[in-house]
């Protein structure tokens, strides 16, 4: 019979949410080396593994898995990723600070804290280019709502072309040719031994003076003093961070005072457990008929 542990901080509400969910033959219990499958948040999977005798799958409530990826901790089970339910939620982040840029709302509320009644005129994003590196599920949504509002897409990935709505793509040694004339570029890669530092120096200054860069993805893929730099010096117009080679980000660390820069602390997409168990639920039907787990992770590639 299948057991499942709980391994989030919010276990509660994931064992309330799964009972109701009636799932044939499931059982919850509270020790870990009975059970054949797990749920929870990658750290606490991690450090727990050496108890999950026998683990057989593994269903992470986050997107990124990296605290799993250490070639010295096992592999000798499914391990399945947050896939498919963070592409509204990054979408809404997202265009949300491309519409107060465009909009020039800080500059309005500045405006009206000092009292001055002028009319700055609006930009639009009809007809301006957006740069997506990584095209997974969260860039493919990414790229469908821009579409709505009327944007061309451009994409940089590995290999893959799967998504409709990107105009164009680019792979490899292209990359500077894909950052040429974007208007927004958008960071959704996982973290990766490819992916360390791919927004470096030269990408940064391969990107015209009025774009903006938003990072959504993990801090690992940013050169922070190269982008330090590049703001300092206006190669770029702003830039939006998510995420942080480090988290939290230490006190005296330069993006504090860095012009131009807008932070959040890793709140564009939260793990809601309705979203994740609708997705747990999903995948348990798959497990319970012997059928292959959706958004299973490959461990040589580390997503």
């Amino acid at each position: 019979m299948p057991t499942l542990f709980l391994l989030a901080s919010n276990a509660g509400e994931y064992s309330r949410l799964i009972e109701s969910a009636h799932l044939p033959d499931l059982q919850i219990t509270s020790e870990p080396a009975n059970c054949d499958i797990v749920l929870g948040e990658p750290k606490l999977i991690r450090d727990a593994l050496p108890l999950l005798s026998n683990l057989k799958w593994a269903q992470a409530i986050y997107a990124g898995v990296e605290s799993l990826m250490d070639p010295a901790l096992r592999r000798d089970y499914v391990l399945t990723n947050a896939r498919g339910v963070f592409g509204e939620l990054m979408s809404e982040y997202v265009f949300g600070y491309l519409l107060f840029y465009e909009k020039k709302i800080l500059e309005r509320i500045r405006l009206q804290e000092s009292k001055e009644w002028q009319r700055p005129e609006s930009g639009v994003l009809r007809d301006k280019t957006l740069g997506l590196l990584g095209v997974g599920s969260i860039g493919a949504h990414l790229a469908s709502t821009a579409k709505h509002f009327g944007m061309a897409v451009h994409g940089f990935t590995l290999s893959s072309e799967s998504c409709a709505d990107v105009n164009t793509y680019y792979h490899g040694p292209d990359i500077l040719k894909f950052v040429k004339g974007l208007d927004y570029l958008i960071c959704v890669l996982p973290k990766t031994q490819e992916t360390n530092k791919i927004v470096d120096a030269n990408l940064l200054s391969a990107l015209p003076s009025h774009s903006i860069f938003i990072n959504v993805g993990r801090g690992n893929a940013v050169d922070e003093p190269a982008l330090v730099s590049a703001l300092n010096e206006g190669k770029i117009a702003a830039a939006v961070l998510d995420v942080f080679a480090k988290e939290p980000l230490p006190r005296d660390h330069p993006f504090w005072i860095t012009p131009n820069l807008l932070m959040t602390f890793h709140t564009s997409a939260i793990s809601y457990p309705e979203n994740i168990t609708k997705l747990f639920v999903e995948n348990y039907h798959l497990y319970a008929a012997g059928k292959p787990l959706k958004y299973q992770v490959d461990f040589e590639r580390e997503y």
